[in-house]
């Protein structure tokens, strides 16, 4: 019987496979309908979710490739409920964004159904099957229907995602050659003694940290982003900044931390020096843009540079505080100056150049001088402002009283600091 989990990943596709078979004349209206049944049912999931147990929930297991220990294994905990309720809210209104053909549409669609997998999946063959899966729609909305310089960023795109996902799969082989198991629950558990020793584990340490560092993507690994982001159409960028970058995010979690707790207490100071260069340079970057949309990536690099300072500050503490949340930077600077003060100190100066940066482009936009493209430039479409105006409530709401989505994920994250603790 299919369950609540796995409708929610096909929903998606089932509306894919119709805008291509039936040609409808109004395609981002299809669209939508198979959105507001995907996000009634990441509701359902959220009603149905228990934030205070801990663990896996509404876990759907089937036998799938029994020979090689592959298995179809989807759950939700907090942190992936979380991550599947943010697809469900970005993707509608990158599809109101912007006017969209019905290739185009298809296309969403069938990353939206790769994300719903990659946020659920624990067994790794299946997660990696929905982690590519998700790549290849976002080269091809790059590919197709990018600006000017779209073939030079779709292909940076995909060698930066490619090689970083042969590094990751090389390192899961060698995994299961060695434990037999691509079970992430069972690999969690030899994680805590040390799931590999020697050479190998510094190997299949270095591919997984690679693969999810493009991801992010961590300083150094962040050169294709700027240029995916300045050329992706409208919709696209809205995808890739609010959802498909914190794949990375997420895998750190899920993957890294758990599997090897012990060799990312020892890189822990290395780590965080790199998430300190997201952070700084990524905004320094950011205030010497011209290119509102390049601004935008740098800054996007910036704020999952906050993200991995506040990951990686807990790995490199002896001491874990339960009290640790996050909302924002201001909660992941409030976390991270108890765990690692040097780096953190030397992060708020990022905080700083991002003023900066938004000061300097709302003084381009509002006070400087209009250029002759922008003359006929027209107020807010209705179609945009049913994007910014629930967005920007959104986000007062969160910041205001964040505790609604504290409930999520808070059960989750102790239990994964206990790890270091």
């Amino acid at each position: 019987m299919v369950g609540l989990i796995s409708t929610l990943i096909v929903i998606p596709l089932i509306g894919a496979f119709a805008l291509c078979v039936g040609r409808p004349r109004n395609a981002r209206a299809i669209a939508l309908i198979f959105n507001a049944l995907a996000a009634f049912l990441a509701l359902t999931l959220w009603r149905n979710f228990d934030s205070g147990a801990a663990g896996l929930q509404m876990v759907e297991h089937h036998a799938w490739i029994p020979a090689i220990g592959a298995e179809y294994l989807v759950g939700v905990d907090g942190l992936s409920l979380l991550l599947v309720l943010l697809t469900s809210l970005i993707i509608p209104f990158a599809f109101l964004a912007q006017r969209m053909t019905r290739g185009f549409c298809a296309i969403m669609l069938a990353m939206q159904s790769a994300l719903y997998g990659t946020f659920t999946a624990q067994n790794f063959l299946l997660w990696f099957l929905f982690y590519e899966m998700s790549l290849i729609p976002a080269f091809l909305l790059i590919k197709i229907w990018g600006g000017e310089n779209r073939d030079r960023a779709a292909t940076k795109f995909f060698l930066y995602t490619f090689l970083g996902s042969v590094a990751m799969l090389l390192s899961f082989l060698g995994i299961y050659f060695a434990k037999g198991t691509f079970d992430f629950a069972t690999l969690a558990v030899l994680g805590k003694n040390g799931l590999l020793t020697g050479k190998l584990a510094w190997l299949a340490f270095g591919g997984i940290f690679i693969g999810l560092a493009v991801k992010v993507p961590v300083f150094p690994f962040h050169t294709w982003l700027p240029d995916a982001y300045e050329t992706a159409p409208t919709g696209a960028s809205m995808v890739l900044t609010g959802v498909l970058s914190k794949m990375g995010v997420y895998g750190f979690v899920r993957l890294l931390l758990p599997l090897f707790p012990s060799e990312i207490r020892i890189l822990g100071p290395w780590m965080l020096g790199l998430a300190v260069c997201s952070i700084v340079f990524a905004s320094l970057a950011a205030w010497a843009q011209s290119d509102l949309k390049r601004m935008v990536a740098y800054l996007s690099i910036n704020h999952l540079g906050y993200c991995m300072l506040g990951l990686f500050a807990v790995t490199a503490s002896p001491v874990v505080a339960a009290t640790i949340d996050f909302i924002g930077e201001f909660l992941i600077f409030k976390g991270s100056f108890a765990m690692a003060a040097s780096f953190t100190a030397i992060a708020v100066i990022g905080l700083l150049v991002t003023a900066i940066a938004f000061a300097r482009a709302m003084q381009a936009l509002f006070s400087g001088p209009l250029a002759k493209s922008c003359s006929a430039f027209p107020d807010l479409l209705r179609s945009e402002k049913l994007v910014v105006i629930p967005m920007t409530l959104l986000m007062f709401a969160i910041g205001i009283a964040p505790q609604f989505i504290f409930n999520i994920f808070n059960t989750t994250v102790v239990q994964m600091t206990r790890l270091f603790a």
